[in-house]
């Protein structure tokens, strides 16, 4: 499993020409799911990333949670985070979950970060979407399971 994570000002993410999700100050994630993930990889995902320490304190140093600022989440999958790039230069997706598994992964994590945090907005499995940030920093952390 991989989540981009990027400390954001602001974030929305649309289809079709309507909003889906929209936050202020806190962590748009891009999920990435593949073939090999369960739930307990989902969790310590999203324990970690919770967790992380990543805005300013009164000091200038990078100390507070997402929680002590308040901050909120915008969650969106994609799968194009296992693309394969080794061979040719069209990139291949056989890491990547199927998508009816994914799309359940997909889902468990948005509602285990339901569960431990009030602020979580999201995006929609499968659909040809839009993603407008204002990265703040810009901070951007690279988290992958096989790494944790």
């Amino acid at each position: 499993m991989r989540f981009v994570i990027q400390r954001v000002e602001q974030a929305s993410v649309t289809a079709g020409g309507r909003v889906l999700g929209e936050i202020g100050r806190g962590f748009l994630v891009l999920i990435g799911v593949s073939d090999t993930d369960t739930r307990e990889t989902a969790d310590r995902m999203v324990k970690k990333m919770l967790g992380l320490r990543i805005f300013e304190d009164e000091n200038g140093k990078t100390n507070l949670d997402l929680r002590t600022v308040g901050g909120e989440l915008l969650l969106v999958s994609q799968f194009t985070l296992y693309a394969d790039c080794r061979r040719g230069n069209r990139p291949g997706f056989t890491r990547a979950g199927k998508p009816d598994m994914a799309n359940a992964m997909y889902e468990y994590i948005i509602e285990k970060c339901r569960e431990q945090f009030p602020a979580v907005e999201r995006g929609e499995f499968g659909a040809d979407m839009k993603v407008a940030l204002l990265n703040d920093g810009p901070f951007t952390i690279l988290l992958d399971s096989e790494e944790l």
